[in-house]
């Protein structure tokens, strides 16, 4: 009888114990701070005659808005050499609204394209100290990897 006592008592404990890391947690991902993101999601590349062009799906969580966000982007072909060094203007970045931004990369077929890099923000105007650069968050939906 005291062996079963013990043994509920532990299982109590385990149980109890995590409930307290499941709360810590959510209380550590409620923070304003470590929520704060700019998240970049290549959604799809679609040749057109002109080249090829690659649908963004941009999420600001900051707390304020972005006016203008320009990255610095590296576009690699499929054997990991850079095809070519451009800027993609994002614009404003409404807080809390995804936007969709879409950029032609002309005279590339969407199945040369092997990555894209973000290779750092050119402009971020608006938003908070490291809005376009800190908990950046990437993402992709292809074929094509994208880095940052």
């Amino acid at each position: 009888m005291m062996e079963r006592k013990t043994l509920l008592a532990l299982i109590f404990l385990s149980l109890a114990g995590t409930g307290a890391v499941r709360a810590q947690s959510q209380a550590q991902s409620a923070d304003p701070a470590t929520d704060a993101r700019l998240t970049v999601e290549l959604n799809a590349a679609q040749q057109q005659e002109q080249g090829c062009k690659l649908s963004f799906v941009v999420t600001n969580a900051h707390p304020g808005d972005i006016a203008k966000a320009v990255f610095e982007t590296v576009i690699f072909d499929s054997a990991g050499q850079v095809s070519r060094l451009t800027l993609f203007d994002f614009g404003a970045l409404p807080s809390g609204r995804p936007r969709v931004r879409q950029f032609v990369i002309p005279g590339t077929a969407c199945e040369g394209i092997g990555q894209v890099l973000f290779n750092g923000a050119d402009t971020c105007d608006g938003g908070g100290e490291g809005a376009c650069t800190t908990n950046l968050t990437l993402a992709t939906r292809t074929d094509i990897e994208v880095t940052g």
